[in-house]
């Protein structure tokens, strides 16, 4: 039985367009421009039945991505939810403030390094999630667990840095540690992988990549000064933690032709790939990848 996978969103932190900026990608979307759709925060969907859902990351803009996908929709005669379970790939804000969306005593399960959940424990606002209600699973990476339907998952280190607001004055960005991982699931017969934030591409990382049928891949930003040239910040993509798509040591040549289907997720609002026609995006459509939209839905 094909298992399915909806991306709920496919930007970066802030979303396509961020509400503060109107850089040149942002201007087109604020002014209505058919060659550029809007995008929420990254996350994603994934069901090995169409019934039973687990949620990868609870990005800011959650609430609107449920009520976007109906089969996330409320269920029972009163309360209820298809939502069995939330895995956390980081502690981030952009992948972790949504769960407060999810305070309504509706049980899951939350799902995530030891590492992942001792920061959500250390923040007090997620004590909104009552632990009688939302079970806490602390799994390491390279474990396999259950996320129903016949579906397992396991995380996998990749390089990477610890949340923004972890940070100290000198952060080491491309550290591995369990602070930042990626996710592979599979049915027993077919893989996806996804990776929404990578500082490097490692041998065990690319193993992981070449197995899979489909690979969600770090889409952040098209060159690693993108941010300084458009005047939209004063950090480099890798001191962000996140490799670029084009030149040395970026995705299109770390990811050639690993795996059969590639798709850049978590696409930051300055990034051209974003243009429909523009040259960056048919660089990366020519060099065989897919550039993910909400609402996108893979089965495998």
């Amino acid at each position: 039985m094909p298992f399915t996978a909806i991306v709920l969103g496919a930007a970066a932190g802030g979303g396509f367009p961020q509400w503060n900026c109107n850089c040149a990608v942002c201007r087109l979307a604020w002014a209505g421009d058919k060659r550029v759709r809007p995008r929420t925060q990254a996350s994603l969907a994934i069901s090995g039945d169409g019934q039973r859902w687990t949620l990868i990351n609870a990005s800011p803009d959650l609430r609107s991505q449920i009520q976007d996908n109906r089969r996330l929709h409320p269920q029972g005669n009163t309360r209820g939810s298809p939502i069995d379970n939330v895995v956390l790939t980081g502690g981030e804000i952009d992948q972790t403030a949504g769960l407060l969306s999810l305070r309504e005593r509706s049980p899951f399960t939350l799902i995530a390094t030891a590492a992942t959940l001792a920061a959500v424990a250390d923040n007090p606002m997620f004590g909104v999630l009552a632990s009688d209600v939302v079970a806490r699973r602390a799994v390491s990476p390279g474990e396999p667990f259950p996320i129903g339907s016949g579906l397992k998952a396991e995380l996998f280190i990749v390089p990477g840095k610890l949340p923004l607001y972890l940070e100290g004055d000198n952060p080491d960005t491309a550290s591995e540690s369990a602070a930042n991982v990626g996710i592979e699931i599979s049915d027993g017969a077919k893989r996806l992988v996804y990776v929404p934030g990578a500082a490097a591409m490692t041998p065990s990382v690319e193993a992981r990549v070449k197995r899979a049928g489909v690979v969600l891949f770090d889409g952040t930003l098209y060159t690693d000064d993108e941010m300084i040239r458009s005047g939209t910040g004063a950090k480099t993509g890798r001191r962000m933690g996140h490799m670029p798509i084009e030149g040395e040591g970026g995705s299109l040549a770390a990811l050639a032709g690993l795996a059969s289907r590639r798709i850049f997720v978590h696409i930051n609002n300055t990034n051209p790939i974003l243009i429909d026609g523009s040259p960056e995006r048919t660089r990366v459509e020519a060099a065989g990848w897919e550039v993910a939209e909400d609402g996108m839905e893979i089965v495998l």
